[in-house]
């Protein structure tokens, strides 16, 4: 492809993975994202705030993710003596490696690529 290309070397390949359910999406980087920001801060509001979203959205998609799930990603836990407060649960940290993995190797295939369009 290189000769199809004025400068071979100003191109790369770029692209986003996600895993998909029979109705919807179930995870993405962004909903990875979002799982890393409530296992940082213990919060689903937190996380939100610190993606730029609204707590109603972060809500919908925690909502998703462990409607989805075979058991829940994300436990929640109402105020009281300890103050309520959200986790990930060990399902959800599974998610989180796995979806890793699967973002790396996918970064791997596209520098290989990029590599073999600038030959």
């Amino acid at each position: 492809m290189k000769n199809l290309l004025p400068d071979a070397a100003a191109f790369r390949l770029t692209g986003r993975v996600w895993v998909e359910g029979a109705t919807e999406r179930f995870l993405g980087i962004g909903r990875l994202e979002l799982l890393e920001h409530i296992q940082a801060t213990g919060s689903i509001s937190k996380a939100a705030v610190a993606m730029g979203m609204s707590y109603k959205r972060a809500w919908d998609l925690v909502q998703s993710l462990n409607a989805q799930a075979a058991r829940p990603l994300v436990a929640t836990q109402t105020g009281g003596k300890s103050g309520g407060g959200t986790v990930v649960t060990p399902e959800g940290e599974q998610a989180l490696a796995e979806f890793r993995g699967i973002q790396a190797r996918f970064q791997e295939f596209l520098a290989e690529e990029t590599r073999r369009l600038r030959e």
